[in-house]
């Protein structure tokens, strides 16, 4: 019995012991395995050649996750301002506001904003021979004074009325597109919808709609045309009445081409950027640093217009 009384004391002093040891000596905490995260948002015009980005990048660099999403470019700036995000999508030009609240940016990538319409408008034939002008896109936008299809080509024979659809987020493509017929988006009109997504849709359903597209969002990307249910309408750039063959967007190639060889306006054709809060630094740097560099080998697989090589030399200075 005191045999046993003796292990039992033996045990429980070792066990005091080893309590008081660790007690005294100093905590040390584990360091799990580092994990390298980039969170994007922003741009509906941008998301497409993100996500592309994302997965080549991820290729060299398999320990980076990215948390990407799309929800408009004042989505973007505001999350990036605020440091909700590490990069913010933001496709209309920075402003000076912006900057002076920390808004660092560099221009990735080109794109521009399309005015599409249903694949069975009443008049489509005649638009897809004569375009339309800024002045027109202006009286249905913003002034509101073209109010038929028929107006559109003087037949007053033809009175159905113009159901115009507008981006009810704020964003890029609005701004570039308001910006074309010289106003801002607060003055564009029409049935607000939210996103890129959102106004294909519904000029897709309704015959007499009109509205207006990213490239990303009015091409189909595996068939080059134009996402099913919509056609592009052409500007009448060189004002002749016509649609020329350099005038023409019937293919996401025809559209590209248009926008890199100045063909097409600009607005509403523009760069799009990143922007961080501050210049950037670690892998969110390299990350932009690899855009700017060979990520831009993926620019023109992913339907987007590469920015001249001078720019693109501009933009990575910035960041070094």
């Amino acid at each position: 019995m005191f045999k046993n009384l003796s292990a039992i004391c033996v045990v429980c002093i070792l066990l005091l012991s080893n309590i008081f040891l660790t007690a005294c000596q100093p905590k040390t905490t584990l360091t799990p395995t580092e994990t390298k995260s980039i969170t994007i948002s922003g741009a509906f015009a941008l998301y497409p050649m993100m996500t592309r980005w994302a997965e080549e990048f991820q290729k060299i660099h398999p320990e980076v996750r990215f948390d990407i999403s799309a929800g408009g470019a004042g989505k973007g700036m505001a999350d990036a301002l605020a440091g909700a995000v590490d990069i913010g999508m933001v496709s209309r030009d920075i402003t000076p506001d912006e900057e002076a609240k920390g808004a660092f940016w560099v221009a990735v990538t080109k794109d521009a904003v399309f005015v599409t319409i249903n694949a069975n408008n009443p008049i489509k034939d005649d638009l897809l021979k004569t375009g339309v002008n800024q002045e027109t896109l202006l009286k249905i936008f913003v002034t509101g004074e073209i109010k038929t299809w028929g107006e559109l080509i003087n037949k007053p024979e033809i009175t159905e009325e113009i159901h115009v659809y507008t981006r009810s987020d704020a964003c890029g493509a609005a701004e570039a597109f308001a910006k074309y017929l010289g106003k801002k988006q607060e003055d564009l009109t029409g049935i607000g919808v939210y996103g890129d997504p959102g106004v294909s849709d519904a000029v897709a359903k309704d015959p007499l709609g009109i509205g207006y597209n990213n490239l990303g969002y009015a091409y189909d990307a595996s068939t080059g045309k134009p996402v099913n249910g919509i056609i592009i309408l052409p500007i009448d750039v060189n004002g002749n009445k016509l649609i020329d063959p350099d005038e023409q967007l019937d293919t996401k190639e025809q559209a590209i081409n248009a926008v890199a060889l100045n063909h097409y306006p600009s607005p509403p054709a523009r760069a799009l950027n990143l922007v961080t809060k501050g210049k950037p630094s670690g892998i969110v740097a390299e990350f932009i640093q690899w855009i700017l560099t060979d990520g831009q080998k993926f620019v023109g697989e992913a339907g987007y217009v590469q920015l001249p090589a001078e720019q693109l030399e501009q933009n990575l200075q910035k960041i070094h």
